[in-house]
């Protein structure tokens, strides 16, 4: 399966926010409204707690859900985690993987990242692979190296038909809840870097075809800016997922940029 590009791509990443109950009224309110942003491939991600309950009012709408995190095993005695069997039982089709707070925190590594993506894909999730720099390692000048290494490191092992089943997003850390947002030629010059590379190592058609995602205080304002951009397909989304009104004004945006390339 080859994805394409020919719609912005929304994730919202609800991270460790919202009960069940504020996340059904968050998506209901989406749903209603649904018909103003179909050109977008909009997902909502929530908490793994919520996840059920979304599913369910989410029922014969385009909204897909994915979940922020998956581990390697199928079953087994791994107290907290969770499997790709157990997301696609409700309702599940992406799962956030590599995200920059599960390195930060919780000891990701790129070598558990891509045990993680084969664990997703061997139960037909889309993995959002998560990459980005420090503000120290953009300072230094080592963003490429940094995101190149991911990537590898990442991705080892993969073939072309594998790599062609994943969305990645460019996350830079240091634009990540602080209010600051790489500007669309930052970006723009990662993510040109990304397509580049993944058409060197997997040809032509994965990096022409891949999805390929920012995330980084991603508001209304700036969307337009960015997904104008050549190389952008779409917005990883934090805070301003978790209002509906924001949420949905993104997304408008997004489609606004989108017809203008």
């Amino acid at each position: 399966m080859t994805m394409t590009n020919q719609k912005p791509f929304i994730a919202g990443n609800w991270k460790l926010f919202l009960t069940s109950s504020e996340a059904v009224e968050l998506v209901s309110t989406l749903q209603e409204i649904n018909h103003e942003f179909e050109e977008a491939q909009m997902v909502v991600i929530p908490p793994f707690t919520a996840l059920c309950d979304v599913h369910i009012t989410l029922q014969g709408s385009s909204i897909q859900i994915g979940g922020q995190n998956v581990y390697w095993e199928e079953q087994g005695a791994y107290t907290g985690e969770i499997s790709a069997l157990m997301l696609k039982d409700v309702g599940c089709t992406y799962v956030i993987i590599g995200h920059s707070e599960r390195r930060q925190y919780f000891g990701e590594t790129n070598a558990t990242v891509k045990k993680r993506i084969k664990a997703a894909l061997s139960h037909d999730l889309t993995p959002i692979f998560c990459i980005g720099e420090s503000l120290e390692e953009r300072e230094k000048g080592e963003t490429i190296h940094k995101v190149q290494t991911q990537i590898s490191e990442g991705l080892e092992g993969f073939n072309e038909d594998t790599v062609q089943k994943i969305i990645i997003a460019y996350e830079p850390i240091w634009a990540i809840g602080t209010g600051l947002t790489a500007t669309p030629e930052q970006a723009q010059e990662v993510h040109g870097f990304i397509r580049n590379e993944l058409s060197e190592k997997y040809g032509n058609e994965t990096g022409s075809c891949a999805i390929i995602l920012y995330g980084g205080s991603v508001k209304p304002a700036n969307t337009f800016s960015l997904l104008k951009e050549k190389d952008i397909n779409g917005a990883l989304v934090g805070g301003a997922s978790l209002k509906a009104e924001s949420f949905i004004e993104i997304a408008k945006e997004a489609i606004k940029a989108y017809k203008e390339k």
